[in-house]
């Protein structure tokens, strides 16, 4: 998540968190004995009272402005929370890496796709799914290889760690951190009835 978005996520929240709080408080403290030790304009109501009557409310829909008013705030205010929420659903974007050389970038798809293809020729490995999520300077580099039937994860590890290791010096500015997941290819055996 970039750090703009998780400011103005925190700051929603923030928002949102201290208008319950400080609604949740009035409503708390305007009603118990400690409503006569509320500061001086705080309105006190009566001790059967509700916070909007039936009269209160009838009144305020006889103004002309109500209806135009809670039409244009629940609109406006779904309209924001579908954007908002529109906005961090987005799909992985493939970014460009700036690179060291002027004017160079590399596809971040590209380099996955030759590290995968990289990964599926070494002996052993049928099947292979590479990932890169860039954070800052570092690019994190998730792995997930699918060895064939028979074959010991240990004869494969030092050929992608070497693999990771060629993979550095393409994406020159950033350094690659290697997460790697390994799976052995099943096959299903038929079940006789």
């Amino acid at each position: 998540m970039t750090p703009a978005r998780t400011a103005v996520n925190r700051t929603v929240l923030a928002g949102a968190g201290l208008a319950l709080l400080t609604g949740g408080t009035y409503l708390a403290a305007a009603r118990a004995p400690i409503a006569d030790r509320l500061p001086h304009g705080w309105p006190a109501p009566a001790t059967d009272a509700v916070l909007l009557d039936s009269g209160t409310l009838a009144d305020l829909r006889a103004q002309g402005w109500w209806t135009p008013a809670v039409i244009t705030a629940g609109v406006l205010a779904t309209v924001l929370l579908g954007w908002w929420l529109l906005r961090q659903l987005h799909p992985r974007r493939r970014t460009r890496l700036p690179l060291a050389v002027p004017r160079g970038d590399l596809r971040s798809r590209a380099l996955e796709d030759v590290i995968a293809e990289r990964a599926m020729s070494i002996n052993g490995i049928s099947r292979c799914r590479a990932r890169l999520y860039v954070r800052r300077r570092r690019l994190h580099l998730h792995l997930r290889i699918w060895l064939d039937t028979g074959t010991a994860p240990d004869t494969v590890i030092e050929q992608l760690t070497a693999l990771s290791s060629e993979a550095a010096p393409a994406a020159a500015p950033y350094e690659i951190d290697t997460l790697l997941r390994i799976n052995h290819v099943t096959h299903r055996v038929q079940h006789v009835r």
